[in-house]
Formats: structure tokens, sequence, C-alpha cells
């Protein structure tokens, strides 16, 4: 109940004043049409203690007043250990998404930062982008973000722009359009073929003729009204 629906990205702008006004046009009301904006799921704020030894232990910065019980953070948040940073000074954390994006036709996927909206408080760092094809590899979400500035936290807000979503197709001026889809057996064990397989090797990109051969024909279904 607390992962909301992706919407398509809109400005709260006035009537321009000018028919030459930048909301008129039509490069940047293209571009900002073709992303979705994933809500933040919950209220938390996170900060970083450091100890004598200099380790790092990451803590809820509202403590007793948070929102979140400490075993709702540990199902939703990874604290990376320090050999999966990129950088030894740039902590890594990775929150689960559970949105699945599945597609017929040849389409890759696109998550970005929501970096069409402002933000008076930046996030301390930078979110771990990704790229991937939603017609072979139609895996569940996550959220990765690479802090650089530990001395500030991490504010998140419920229902704010977490991240977006674009879509690349065969044709670049097509629209995509979502529907949700119903998770049928076929798809569902799709997904658990190719789920996991992080856990047990690199490079799985070098697993998408595999994936593409062993996936049906048809994946999506969509939900009745």
């Amino acid at each position: 109940a607390i992962w909301g629906a992706p919407k398509l990205f809109e400005r709260s702008l006035p009537r321009p004043a000018s028919a030459k006004s930048v909301q008129a046009c039509p490069a940047a009301v293209d571009f900002d049409k073709r992303h979705y904006v994933i809500p933040c799921p919950v209220d938390l704020t996170l900060r970083f203690d450091r100890a004598q030894n200099g380790q790092l232990t990451l803590v809820d910065a509202d403590g007793a007043q948070s929102a979140m019980r400490p075993q709702g953070m540990r199902e939703l948040l990874t604290f990376h250990p320090v050999h999966e940073w990129r950088h030894p000074e740039r902590p890594l954390i990775q929150f689960v998404a559970p949105y699945v994006f599945v597609s017929d036709d040849p389409c890759y996927i696109v998550q970005t930062p929501p970096y069409l909206d402002y933000f008076p408080r930046p996030r301390p760092g930078v979110q771990i982008c990704g790229r991937f094809p939603i017609h072979i590899w139609p895996r569940p979400f996550s959220w990765a973000f690479e802090w650089y500035d530990i001395s500030q936290p991490l504010v998140l807000k419920r229902g704010e722009p977490w991240f977006y979503v674009h879509f690349e197709t065969e044709n670049p001026s097509a629209r995509v359009r979502l529907v949700e889809t119903e998770l049928t057996p076929e798809l569902e064990n799709h997904i658990k073929s190719i789920a996991d397989v992080t856990n047990f090797m690199n490079r799985t990109f070098s697993l998408f003729a595999e994936a593409q051969r062993a996936r049906p024909e048809t994946l999506v279904k969509p939900k009745k009204a």
C-alpha cells in the first residue's frame, strides 16, 4: 500500500504571458512528457554515525519519533559493504522498489534522478542510474544512492518525486503508455528466472540472449477495469 503508481511528469505553472514562453516550446514539452515519476514511499531521515575506529553506522535520524520501525528499515534498505562502493569515501545504500516494467515490443527503460523537480534541500549525493531492456529483462527495481557528503542527512518525504523512468523504443517519436498488467503464471515465472541472478554471477547482461530465447511470446496482459 505504500508504493504509489507511476505518474506522468507534470509542471504546475501559471498561464504563459507570451506565445514565445518556454511552456510553449515543443521540444521542452515533448521532453517533459516522456518522464514518469515514481513517488517516494516513506518519510525517512538517514544519517551516518562514525565510531572511533572510523566505522560508519547508518541510523534513522528521527529516532523514537520516526514513522518507521527498525525492522521495516531493515526490510526496505541495504547498506552495502565497503568493497562494493565505487569510491572508498562514498557509502552506497540501496532501497527495494518493487516496480516491474515489462513490454512485448523491444523497449529499454532508463532510471534517473528527479532532475526536472526542484528540491530546496538537495540530496547529499547522487542516485545510481540504470538502463536495461524490459522486453527481455523485466526485473524488480531498486533505488541506489551514493552518499558524497556524509556530514549531511538524506531526507526523504513520502509522495515527493523519488526517481524518474523513461523509455526508449525502436521508433524514437513513439510515446509509451503504461498499463497495469496481470501477474500471469508466465510473467511470474519469467521474473523469477532472472530476479536473483546477481547473487550468483557478474555481467548479467551476458544472459540477455538466453532470457530472450526463454521468454514466452506474450507477457503483457492488461488488467480489466
